[in-house]
């Protein structure tokens, strides 16, 4: 079923390079080096695979394919698709690249973000109320806590904008600055 291999393990150059570089991606993110390069072969497949066809594509344990299976059917970037007549299961990517990204920064604010503000505010409560925490604490706790927050609402902002207008405010870049007003510290 393998369809973007030639032979066992043998994949296209730019394939292959895809695949590692992602994997060394996922791992500067802190994802799993396996999880991120079965991700990208399965992003580059044009057909859904089974777990043994990626284990042979990229040379990887059967057990460690399962496991990142797993990972990557959590954070809904893969799903399992049925085919007629295999009974075995078959998983393509979720093949959207801004489907996948919402999906990876959904995933990164739930895991990141979030325990971060929870954490600041309990932080920033204890440090009111505790007399040998410093001022300058104090203020950098607050500081800290507002950006999170700030991050978050914009975050909140961004996740409701319909596409193609967050493409056309990306494509602005720096150019938006010409839209804001002019402020006397600018």
């Amino acid at each position: 079923m393998t369809e973007i291999t030639d032979k066992t393990g043998e994949l296209p150059e730019a394939i292959r390079r895809f695949v590692l570089h992602w994997g060394d991606m996922g791992g500067q993110w802190g994802v799993n080096r396996s999880v991120s390069q079965i991700h990208a072969f399965l992003y580059l497949s044009d057909k859904p695979q089974t777990a043994e066809d990626i284990a042979d594509a990229l040379t990887m344990a059967r057990s460690n394919v399962s496991n990142s299976l797993k990972e990557l059917l959590a954070w809904g970037l893969i799903r399992r698709a049925p085919v007629m007549g295999d009974r075995r299961d078959f998983y393509e990517a979720e093949a959207d690249v801004w489907t996948m990204a919402a999906k990876i920064v959904a995933g990164r604010k739930e895991r990141e973000l979030d325990p971060a503000i929870a954490v600041l505010n309990v932080c920033v409560t204890e440090a009111q109320g505790d007399p040998s925490v410093h001022a300058t604490a104090r203020r950098r706790l607050k500081d800290m806590l507002a950006f999170t927050e700030t991050v978050n609402d914009f975050y909140g902002q961004m996740v409701k904008v319909p596409r193609p207008r967050l493409m056309a405010l990306i494509n602005l870049g720096a150019k938006i600055i010409n839209l804001l007003p002019a402020r006397k510290t600018d």
